[in-house]
């Protein structure tokens, strides 16, 4: 029987100034092994993440997203298939754990139909399923990703990330739900405020590629979401006071929250804010995370 083996990371979408358009990739991954078999139906295995509560039916978008590519390549082929999932990656966070589901279903099935797809093509499949491209972006092609829509169509650049650069996922013990995140934004902005955010969005990418923290610093600014999405996380000012005052050159939410991402180049700076961080939020999960160039993995087995 066919069976195939995926690796996908976690996402940081959002990121900055980049509502909607800047994703990055850090080295924190879900495993994912396809397998085709004889026995009828669905059967699902998961270890980590999501144990409690994941079936083989219904909104599983690691089902969906991969019968979505192995339908439309065998014409609707009846086969039975087993999933077994170690997903390290926290769920409804805001870092990616949809898109990663999703990238493993459209990945894997692609892998087993002889790479029907193209990399370009699946991202146009996974932007569909998401909604908006900026999570399965990075999680596709790795590193930090600006992607946007053109006539239905997702289209992406890569930069690439120094590579000390240190992100310390802030990790609350609740959600935000995305409908609510998107309930809280303004219907329209200024024309003057989305001069302000352009300019820091292009800025903000260009200065992570080349490490200048300055720029960093100054270009992390944001008028479009999280001011508004901030009230979601009662926390939130707080913790932007913790991670100035221990070092951090700046703090973003991630993707729709609750996770906040604090980044800095100084190791020191990281540790010494995640243990102040733990102390204050001992239910939290803190990471410290780097961005990663190793976008989606496949392996026929």
């Amino acid at each position: 029987m066919k069976k195939v083996f995926i690796q996908v990371p976690a996402t940081s979408a959002n990121c900055g100034p980049g509502f909607d358009t800047l994703g990055l990739a850090c080295n924190l991954y879900n495993e994912v092994s396809y397998e085709i078999t004889d026995k009828k139906g669905f059967q699902l295995e998961v270890e980590g993440e999501g144990a409690d509560y994941l079936k083989p039916f219904g909104r599983n978008l690691a089902f969906a997203s991969f019968l979505r590519v192995w339908n439309a390549v065998t014409d609707g082929q009846r086969i039975g298939l087993k999933v077994k999932m170690l997903n390290r990656i926290p769920m409804s966070r805001g870092l990616g754990s949809s898109s990663s589901a999703i990238v493993a279903g459209l990945f894997a099935a692609n892998a087993l139909c002889d790479d029907h797809y193209t990399k370009d093509e699946l991202l146009d499949i996974a932007t569909e399923i998401e909604g908006h491209p900026d999570n399965v972006a990075p999680a596709i092609f790795g590193a930090l990703c600006v992607s946007f829509m053109e006539e239905g169509h997702a289209s992406m650049i890569r930069y690439g990330i120094k590579k000390d650069m240190h992100f310390i996922a802030i990790i609350p013990d609740y959600e935000v739900k995305t409908e609510d995140a998107r309930k809280v934004l303004p219907t329209q902005m200024s024309y003057h405020d989305a001069v302000y955010q352009m300019g820091r969005c292009a800025a903000f990418a260009k200065a992570l590629e080349i490490g200048n923290m300055l720029i960093v610093k100054k270009a992390c600014k944001d008028k479009m979401q999280e001011p508004y999405r901030k009230q979601l996380i009662p926390e939130y000012d707080k913790i932007r006071a913790l991670c100035e005052r221990f070092g951090a050159d700046t703090m973003f939410l991630s993707g729709s929250g609750s996770t906040m991402m604090a980044l800095t180049r100084e190791e020191e700076c990281a540790m010494q804010l995640k243990k102040q961080l733990q102390i204050q939020y001992p239910a939290w999960d803190l990471r410290i995370l780097h961005a990663t160039y190793d976008g989606v993995q496949s392996e026929v087995l």
